[in-house]
Parts: C-alpha cells; sequence; structure tokens
C-alpha cells in the first residue's frame, strides 16, 4: 500500500478532555505523515482553556476543526448534547473512520453515534478493565469496545479483556501506548526548577491529583479525604492542582487550610509533568498519571479500590491505598527513597503512534476508503 495516498473522507479525531489529547497528538502525527485526510473535533467536555486549549497549543496539535463547548452536566445531559452535536458533524462531513480516545463520555458518545451511522470506529485504550460497573468509565469503555472495528490496546491483558468479552480476535491490535509517546517526546521541556521558581514550591515535595466522583464528589468524602491529605501534608509539603470537578466540595472541606498544602489551579501539560517529574511521591486517583509515573521512575499511590492499568503495579511504581492507607504509604515512600527500575511495559516505547497509524492505514485499505 502506498502510504502517501490520501483518505477520500477525513478520518475524524474526536476528543474531550486532557488526556485524550495527550493521546491523540502522536497518532495525529503519524497519520498525517502517512498521508491521511484528518479532522479534528473538539467536545469541550474540559471547559476550562487550562484543561485543553493549552494542551493543543503545548503538544503541537492542530486547531479543532469544531469545538461543541458542550461543557459540563450530568452524565445524561452532557452524553445526550455530546451525540446531537456528533451526530451533526458526521453527518456533514460523513467520515471514512472515527478515532476515539479513552473512556470519557466523549467517546461514547461518538461511538453510539457512529455505529448508528455506520461509520467504522477505532478506540485508542481498549481493553482497558477495573471491573468496577459502578465507575462511568468503566461503562463508557466496556459499551465503546463493543462497539470498534478496530481495538488499538495498550497493554497485554488488554487482549484478553476483549477476547473474554467476544470481540472478535482480528479486531485487537497491541499497539502500545500513545501517551507514552507525548511523554518521552517532550522529556527536554520537563524543566521541574522552572516549575518550582513560578509557584513557590519547595524542592521535596508530594504531588497530588484528586477528581473521581466516589472521592470528591460526596462532601462527607471529601471531607475524609482532605484530613488524609493533611496528613500527608505532615510528612512533607503537598502540591495539589485544583481538577474542576470535586473543586467546591475540597476546598469547602478546608483543603487550603494546611500551612504545607499549595493548591494550584489546573496547570497544562508541559508544567505539570515537569511538577510530577520533581516530586518525591505522587497521589492520585487518575488512570493516565499512574502510566505516567511508570516511566518517570515517580512512586505513585493511587487512592481506589482497583485500577484498569494494573500493568502499572507490575512493571511500575504504582500501589493502590485506601483513605487509611495513605499516609503510612507516603511516609513509606519518603522514609525509603524508592525508585523504579528499567523495567517498563512492552511497547511503551514511544512509538505507538506510528503503529497505531498503521493498522488504521492498512483497515482503510481493506476497506477501500483509500483513494
Amino acid at each position: 500500500m502506498n502510504r502517501r495516498e490520501i483518505v477520500v473522507s477525513p478520518i475524524v479525531h474526536v476528543l474531550g478532555a486532557r488526556p485524550n489529547f495527550v493521546k491523540a497528538a502522536p497518532v495525529i502525527g503519524a497519520l498525517r505523515a502517512a498521508g491521511a485526510d484528518q479532522a479534528v473535533i473538539h467536545t469541550g467536555q474540559h471547559y476550562d482553556a487550562r484543561m485543553s486549549e493549552i494542551f493543543f497549543d503545548e503538544l503541537g496539535l492542530p486547531e479543532p476543526d469544531v469545538n461543541l463547548g458542550v461543557g459540563s452536566g450530568g452524565h445524561a445531559e452532557q452524553t445526550a448534547a455530546l451525540m446531537v452535536g456528533l451526530e451533526r458533524e458526521f453527518t456533514s462531513r460523513s467520515p471514512v473512520l472515527v478515532i476515539v480516545y479513552g473512556d470519557v463520555n466523549s467517546t461514547i458518545a461518538a461511538a453510539l453515534v457512529a455505529a448508528k451511522l455506520h461509520i467504522p470506529v477505532a478506540h485508542v485504550e481498549a481493553g482497558l478493565r477495573s471491573f468496577d460497573m459502578t465507575m462511568p468509565e468503566e461503562v463508557n469503555r466496556r459499551l465503546t469496545d463493543q462497539l470498534s472495528d478496530i481495538c488499538l490496546v495498550t497493554s497485554p491483558e488488554g487482549i484478553g479483556h476483549l477476547a473474554n468479552e467476544g470481540v472478535p480476535v482480528e479486531r485487537a491490535h497491541l499497539v502500545g501506548n500513545p501517551m507514552i509517546d507525548t511523554l518521552l517526546a517532550n522529556l527536554d521541556s520537563f524543566d521541574t526548577g522552572r516549575v518550582r521558581d513560578a509557584h513557590g514550591l519547595p524542592d521535596r515535595y508530594v504531588l497530588a491529583t484528586m477528581h473521581r466522583p466516589a472521592n470528591v464528589d460526596a462532601p462527607g468524602t471529601a471531607a475524609a479525604l482532605v484530613r488524609h491529605l493533611h496528613g500527608v501534608a505532615d510528612l512533607a509539603d503537598l502540591v495539589i492542582p485544583v481538577h474542576p470537578r470535586g473543586r467546591a466540595n475540597l476546598l469547602a472541606a478546608g483543603l487550603g487550610d494546611h500551612d504545607r498544602v499549595h493548591v494550584l489551579e489546573p496547570l497544562g501539560y508541559i508544567d505539570f509533568i515537569a511538577a510530577v517529574r520533581g516530586a518525591a511521591a505522587v497521589v492520585t486517583d487518575s488512570g493516565g498519571l499512574q502510566e505516567e509515573t511508570t516511566i518517570l521512575g515517580v512512586p505513585c499511590l493511587t487512592v481506589r479500590p482497583n485500577t484498569e492499568r494494573p500493568i502499572t503495579i507490575t512493571h511500575g511504581t504504582n500501589r493502590l491505598v485506601t483513605f487509611e492507607e495513605l499516609v503510612p504509604g507516603v511516609r513509606k515512600v519518603l522514609e525509603s527513597g524508592a525508585q523504579a527500575g528499567d523495567r517498563k511495559p512492552p511497547l511503551w516505547d514511544g512509538h505507538a503512534g506510528p503503529r497505531i497509524a498503521e493498522v488504521v492505514m492498512a483497515f482503510l485499505g481493506e476497506n477501500g476508503a483509500l483513494g
């Protein structure tokens, strides 16, 4: 197949939240190099400029062809608005393929609309499973995989999960992790010293991010979390860029009332990963940050009962903890100065984007979508 041939109708990427942008950058770049005609739809699910627009600038992503501006809302309200806007865009653009990323509401909305319009779907980060159906992300990723014609898998266990759910083997492709492509491509830009100076941070700190509904939505739970985060701050300065989700509950519970807690606004990708790189430990309930700390060698304590990324535990620095285990866990890390070894998950090598492009272009060639 001639890799410079142009796709007759565009490949459409649907992006809605920070992790989507980080994963999409190397895929869009590799498809551009392969000669693909592409369009980017930004759904506006993350509507704060610090959570969205800055990532386009920093990662070299093309300006979105459209921003749906959906904003926040309940799951039904947001997903319905996404589907209406995406149906309009897909109908007018007639894409040959829709590529979705991760497990956010933008992803399941795009997959549903595309499937009903008989447009093939490719899912980047297919096969991840927490086996916790109380998590909206788990619902989104399971349903998206069932609707996808191409399941692009980041780690080996995902292939087995898809097979167990009846996804035909020919749809699943182990390609590696494009989020790690972006991380490795920008290593020289992560200047921890500059970020410390810009925000008045000490040399030694623990970085935290918290936004999962189970941790921040209920005021009582958020208050309990804050008490334990203050316990971490008793051990070392705690730096926490506060996500819009849960911000009100965490601040109302007194998050910033400890002398060694540094509450920051959301950071851009470069500054955020620079802050992560310089941390003595990371406390999070994020999925992607478990992966990034694995590559950076920063000890990570994930405040969740489960993870859809178990490979970060077996190959990385990650450990699951309860609220009660958080302070002892951080104390152990700080006292031991634990660091990760050089063993990294398979295909987390900075070349997932080109592998994804190869799979996508082959699929389009086989289905007669190349000019």
